[in-house]
Protein backbone atom coordinates (compact mmCIF):
# COMPACT_ATOMS: atom_id res chain seq x y z
CA UNK A 1 0.00 0.00 0.00
CA UNK A 2 1.56 3.43 -0.91
CA UNK A 3 1.64 5.91 1.95
CA UNK A 4 0.00 9.29 0.87
CA UNK A 5 2.21 12.15 1.34
CA UNK A 6 -1.22 14.26 2.39
CA UNK A 7 -1.74 11.63 5.36
CA UNK A 8 1.44 12.69 6.60
CA UNK A 9 0.84 16.21 6.63
CA UNK A 10 -2.43 15.24 8.18
CA UNK A 11 -1.03 13.42 11.24
CA UNK A 12 1.42 16.06 11.39
CA UNK A 13 -0.01 18.82 11.77
CA UNK A 14 -3.46 17.65 13.71
CA UNK A 15 -0.53 16.68 16.49
CA UNK A 16 1.09 20.10 16.12
CA UNK A 17 -2.68 21.76 16.59
CA UNK A 18 -2.81 19.68 19.90
CA UNK A 19 0.36 20.55 21.31
CA UNK A 20 -0.27 23.81 20.86
CA UNK A 21 -3.57 23.95 22.29
CA UNK A 22 -2.18 21.62 25.25
CA UNK A 23 0.53 24.15 25.91
CA UNK A 24 -1.80 26.90 25.81
CA UNK A 25 -3.57 24.94 28.61
CA UNK A 26 -0.39 24.40 30.53
CA UNK A 27 0.52 28.33 30.97
CA UNK A 28 -3.45 28.65 32.22
CA UNK A 29 -2.73 26.50 34.70
CA UNK A 30 0.18 26.19 35.79
CA UNK A 31 -0.07 29.68 38.14
CA UNK A 32 -2.66 27.11 40.14
CA UNK A 33 -0.81 23.56 40.09
CA UNK A 34 2.91 24.49 39.66
CA UNK A 35 4.43 21.33 41.09
CA UNK A 36 1.70 18.97 40.03
CA UNK A 37 1.88 20.18 36.55
CA UNK A 38 6.07 20.31 36.25
CA UNK A 39 6.02 16.81 34.90
CA UNK A 40 3.73 17.81 32.28
CA UNK A 41 5.55 20.28 31.26
CA UNK A 42 8.66 17.90 30.66
CA UNK A 43 6.37 15.98 28.44
CA UNK A 44 5.04 18.55 26.24
CA UNK A 45 8.49 19.90 25.88
CA UNK A 46 9.23 16.31 24.58
CA UNK A 47 6.18 16.50 22.10
CA UNK A 48 7.79 19.92 20.85
CA UNK A 49 11.05 18.08 20.22
CA UNK A 50 9.37 15.42 18.64
CA UNK A 51 7.69 17.44 16.44
CA UNK A 52 11.23 19.41 15.25
CA UNK A 53 12.80 15.87 14.79
CA UNK A 54 10.40 15.22 12.39
CA UNK A 55 10.37 18.56 10.56
CA UNK A 56 13.87 18.88 10.09
CA UNK A 57 14.32 15.30 9.04
CA UNK A 58 11.37 15.85 5.96
CA UNK A 59 12.76 19.42 5.11
CA UNK A 60 16.39 18.18 4.92
CA UNK A 61 16.44 16.14 1.89
CA UNK A 62 16.94 12.09 2.80
CA UNK A 63 19.83 11.49 2.51
CA UNK A 64 21.49 14.48 4.29
CA UNK A 65 19.10 14.06 7.15
CA UNK A 66 21.57 11.13 7.64
CA UNK A 67 23.74 13.58 9.37
CA UNK A 68 20.97 14.99 11.57
CA UNK A 69 20.44 11.41 12.93
CA UNK A 70 24.57 11.03 13.24
CA UNK A 71 24.50 14.09 15.47
CA UNK A 72 21.81 12.81 17.71
CA UNK A 73 23.60 9.33 18.29
CA UNK A 74 26.99 11.83 18.87
CA UNK A 75 24.85 13.60 21.78
CA UNK A 76 23.65 10.34 23.35
CA UNK A 77 26.92 8.59 23.15
CA UNK A 78 28.53 11.97 24.87
CA UNK A 79 26.17 11.87 27.20
CA UNK A 80 26.62 8.45 28.25
CA UNK A 81 30.87 8.36 27.95
CA UNK A 82 30.58 10.89 30.64
CA UNK A 83 28.41 9.02 33.37
CA UNK A 84 30.24 5.73 33.14
CA UNK A 85 33.78 5.28 34.85
CA UNK A 86 36.81 4.04 32.22
CA UNK A 87 40.18 4.17 33.36
CA UNK A 88 42.42 6.86 32.38
CA UNK A 89 44.59 5.04 29.54
CA UNK A 90 41.15 3.49 28.55
CA UNK A 91 39.91 6.92 27.73
CA UNK A 92 41.77 7.05 24.28
CA UNK A 93 39.96 4.47 23.01
CA UNK A 94 36.59 6.26 23.15
CA UNK A 95 38.51 8.68 20.31
CA UNK A 96 37.93 4.64 18.47
CA UNK A 97 34.26 4.72 19.51
CA UNK A 98 33.04 8.30 18.27
CA UNK A 99 34.60 7.57 14.80
CA UNK A 100 32.13 4.52 14.40
CA UNK A 101 29.12 7.24 14.43
CA UNK A 102 30.19 8.82 11.25
CA UNK A 103 31.00 5.18 9.67
CA UNK A 104 28.02 3.85 11.03
CA UNK A 105 26.13 6.58 8.99
CA UNK A 106 27.78 6.31 5.98
CA UNK A 107 27.10 2.79 5.54
CA UNK A 108 23.41 4.21 5.88
CA UNK A 109 24.24 7.41 3.56
CA UNK A 110 25.49 4.66 0.35
CA UNK A 111 22.86 1.83 0.98
CA UNK A 112 24.90 -0.73 2.42
CA UNK A 113 22.84 -2.95 4.26
CA UNK A 114 25.04 -5.44 4.76
CA UNK A 115 27.73 -3.59 6.65
CA UNK A 116 24.98 -1.28 8.26
CA UNK A 117 23.58 -4.38 10.04
CA UNK A 118 26.96 -5.94 10.86
CA UNK A 119 30.01 -3.19 11.43
CA UNK A 120 28.92 -2.45 15.21
CA UNK A 121 27.98 -5.59 16.85
CA UNK A 122 30.63 -7.73 14.80
CA UNK A 123 33.53 -5.08 13.78
CA UNK A 124 33.44 -2.77 16.30
CA UNK A 125 33.17 -6.17 18.85
CA UNK A 126 36.37 -6.93 17.57
CA UNK A 127 37.97 -3.59 17.66
CA UNK A 128 37.31 -2.32 21.12
CA UNK A 129 39.05 -4.79 23.33
CA UNK A 130 42.05 -5.04 20.84
CA UNK A 131 42.15 -1.27 21.42
CA UNK A 132 42.13 -1.24 25.01
CA UNK A 133 44.72 -3.92 24.90
CA UNK A 134 47.15 -1.56 23.15
CA UNK A 135 46.56 0.87 26.00
CA UNK A 136 48.88 -1.48 28.14
CA UNK A 137 46.58 -0.93 31.27
CA UNK A 138 44.53 -4.03 32.18
CA UNK A 139 42.88 -2.68 34.82
CA UNK A 140 39.23 -2.17 34.73
CA UNK A 141 39.30 -3.69 31.21
CA UNK A 142 35.99 -6.10 31.31
CA UNK A 143 34.57 -3.06 32.16
CA UNK A 144 35.69 -0.45 29.58
CA UNK A 145 35.40 -3.34 26.95
CA UNK A 146 31.65 -3.76 28.14
CA UNK A 147 30.68 -0.39 28.44
CA UNK A 148 31.89 1.07 25.20
CA UNK A 149 30.42 -1.30 23.10
CA UNK A 150 27.54 -1.28 25.01
CA UNK A 151 27.15 1.84 24.15
CA UNK A 152 27.65 2.05 20.71
CA UNK A 153 25.14 -0.52 20.62
CA UNK A 154 22.50 1.49 22.11
CA UNK A 155 23.33 4.72 21.42
CA UNK A 156 24.68 4.37 17.66
CA UNK A 157 23.81 1.00 16.37
CA UNK A 158 20.04 1.43 17.19
CA UNK A 159 19.02 4.69 17.05
CA UNK A 160 20.66 3.93 13.13
CA UNK A 161 17.67 2.08 12.37
CA UNK A 162 15.76 5.37 12.28
CA UNK A 163 18.00 7.08 9.37
CA UNK A 164 17.45 3.72 7.82
CA UNK A 165 14.06 4.20 7.60
CA UNK A 166 14.56 7.22 5.06
CA UNK A 167 16.41 4.31 2.79
CA UNK A 168 13.61 1.89 2.22
CA UNK A 169 12.41 2.40 0.07
CA UNK A 170 13.62 5.54 -2.11
CA UNK A 171 10.80 6.33 -4.03
CA UNK A 172 11.46 9.93 -4.72
CA UNK A 173 13.49 13.17 -3.69
CA UNK A 174 11.32 13.39 -0.62
CA UNK A 175 10.89 10.02 0.75
CA UNK A 176 7.49 10.05 2.15
CA UNK A 177 7.27 6.24 3.08
CA UNK A 178 10.32 7.19 5.50
CA UNK A 179 8.64 10.22 6.48
CA UNK A 180 5.51 8.04 7.36
CA UNK A 181 7.43 5.30 9.36
CA UNK A 182 9.62 7.93 11.25
CA UNK A 183 6.21 9.56 12.14
CA UNK A 184 4.59 6.60 13.35
CA UNK A 185 7.23 5.34 15.14
CA UNK A 186 7.73 8.26 17.07
CA UNK A 187 4.06 8.75 17.81
CA UNK A 188 3.88 5.46 19.35
CA UNK A 189 7.18 5.34 21.05
CA UNK A 190 6.08 8.52 22.77
CA UNK A 191 2.61 8.10 23.02
CA UNK A 192 3.38 4.95 24.89
CA UNK A 193 5.69 7.12 27.25
CA UNK A 194 2.93 9.52 28.31
CA UNK A 195 0.03 6.85 28.70
CA UNK A 196 2.21 4.31 30.75
CA UNK A 197 3.15 7.46 33.23
CA UNK A 198 0.23 9.23 33.78
CA UNK A 199 -1.71 5.90 33.97
CA UNK A 200 0.28 4.33 36.46
CA UNK A 201 0.80 7.52 38.46
CA UNK A 202 -2.84 7.52 39.06
CA UNK A 203 -4.03 3.66 39.05
CA UNK A 204 -0.38 2.11 39.77
CA UNK A 205 -0.48 -0.04 42.79
CA UNK A 206 1.32 -2.95 41.91
CA UNK A 207 5.15 -2.21 40.78
CA UNK A 208 6.73 -4.26 37.91
CA UNK A 209 10.36 -2.84 38.03
CA UNK A 210 11.74 -1.19 41.32
CA UNK A 211 12.85 0.69 41.51
CA UNK A 212 11.67 2.73 38.72
CA UNK A 213 8.41 3.32 40.18
CA UNK A 214 7.07 1.13 37.13
CA UNK A 215 3.67 -0.60 37.64
CA UNK A 216 1.37 -3.30 36.30
CA UNK A 217 -1.58 -0.54 35.41
CA UNK A 218 0.52 1.87 34.14
CA UNK A 219 2.42 -1.14 31.78
CA UNK A 220 -0.90 -2.59 31.15
CA UNK A 221 -2.84 0.62 30.05
CA UNK A 222 0.14 2.19 27.91
CA UNK A 223 0.29 -0.97 26.00
CA UNK A 224 -3.34 -0.56 25.48
CA UNK A 225 -3.18 2.79 24.45
CA UNK A 226 -0.62 1.92 22.30
CA UNK A 227 -2.15 -0.77 20.52
CA UNK A 228 -4.92 1.43 19.85
CA UNK A 229 -3.28 4.44 18.35
CA UNK A 230 -1.46 1.97 16.06
CA UNK A 231 -4.09 0.43 14.63
CA UNK A 232 -5.71 3.92 13.65
CA UNK A 233 -2.59 5.80 12.28
CA UNK A 234 -1.53 2.72 10.75
CA UNK A 235 -3.45 2.81 7.29
CA UNK A 236 -2.31 6.72 6.95
CA UNK A 237 1.13 6.34 8.04
CA UNK A 238 2.58 2.97 7.30
CA UNK A 239 1.80 -0.28 4.57
CA UNK A 240 0.98 -2.38 7.76
CA UNK A 241 -2.25 -4.46 7.52
CA UNK A 242 -4.60 -4.77 10.49
CA UNK A 243 -3.47 -7.70 12.17
CA UNK A 244 0.36 -6.13 11.67
CA UNK A 245 -0.26 -3.13 13.15
CA UNK A 246 -1.81 -4.66 16.05
CA UNK A 247 1.20 -6.63 16.70
CA UNK A 248 3.12 -3.76 15.95
CA UNK A 249 1.87 -1.72 18.75
CA UNK A 250 2.22 -4.65 21.39
CA UNK A 251 6.13 -5.29 20.42
CA UNK A 252 6.70 -1.20 20.36
CA UNK A 253 4.64 -0.85 24.01
CA UNK A 254 7.32 -3.89 25.27
CA UNK A 255 10.27 -2.37 23.79
CA UNK A 256 9.41 1.29 24.78
CA UNK A 257 9.27 0.18 28.80
CA UNK A 258 12.45 -2.07 28.10
CA UNK A 259 14.40 0.65 26.66
CA UNK A 260 12.92 3.15 29.76
CA UNK A 261 13.87 0.37 32.45
CA UNK A 262 17.17 -0.05 31.20
CA UNK A 263 18.35 3.61 30.90
CA UNK A 264 16.60 4.40 34.54
CA UNK A 265 18.96 1.01 35.69
CA UNK A 266 21.99 2.20 34.71
CA UNK A 267 21.59 5.71 35.72
CA UNK A 268 20.20 4.24 39.44
CA UNK A 269 23.44 2.45 38.95
CA UNK A 270 25.80 5.16 38.02
CA UNK A 271 24.23 7.27 41.34
CA UNK A 272 22.31 9.20 39.23
CA UNK A 273 19.54 11.32 41.55
CA UNK A 274 16.03 10.23 41.23
CA UNK A 275 14.22 13.11 40.32
CA UNK A 276 16.38 12.93 36.80
CA UNK A 277 14.72 10.44 35.90
CA UNK A 278 11.57 12.06 35.10
CA UNK A 279 11.33 11.36 31.21
CA UNK A 280 12.90 14.70 29.48
CA UNK A 281 14.74 15.70 32.84
CA UNK A 282 17.79 13.61 32.19
CA UNK A 283 19.77 14.81 29.09
CA UNK A 284 19.70 13.18 25.81
CA UNK A 285 19.30 9.63 27.22
CA UNK A 286 16.04 10.41 29.29
CA UNK A 287 14.61 11.19 26.05
CA UNK A 288 15.85 8.83 23.68
CA UNK A 289 15.86 5.67 26.15
CA UNK A 290 12.69 4.30 24.73
CA UNK A 291 13.21 4.85 20.99
CA UNK A 292 16.97 3.57 21.70
CA UNK A 293 14.89 0.04 21.96
CA UNK A 294 11.78 0.97 19.59
CA UNK A 295 13.66 1.79 16.23
CA UNK A 296 15.74 -1.40 15.62
CA UNK A 297 12.45 -3.58 16.94
CA UNK A 298 10.03 -1.50 14.13
CA UNK A 299 13.03 -1.47 11.72
CA UNK A 300 13.12 -5.12 11.80
CA UNK A 301 9.27 -5.67 11.88
CA UNK A 302 8.91 -3.77 8.77
CA UNK A 303 11.87 -5.18 6.72
CA UNK A 304 10.98 -9.15 7.57
CA UNK A 305 7.38 -8.12 6.48
CA UNK A 306 7.12 -5.40 3.91
CA UNK A 307 10.89 -4.96 1.90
Amino acid sequence: MKIQSHHIFIVFWSLVSILIIVSLLYKWWKQRKQKELQVVHISIRFWWLMVGIFLIAVIIHSRLSVAFFGLISFLALKEFFTLIPNARAHRRVLFFAYLAIPTQFYWIYIKWYGMFIIYIPVYMFLLIPFMVSLTGDSHRFLRSVGSIHWGLMLMVFSISHISYLFILPPSSEVNYEGAGLLLYVLILTRVNDTAHFLIGRRWGRHSLASPQTKTWEGFTGGMIVTISMSYLLAPMLTPLNAIHSLFCGFILSIGGFMGAVNISSLKYDLGVKPEELIPGHGGVLSRLDSLMFNAPIFFHYMHYFYY
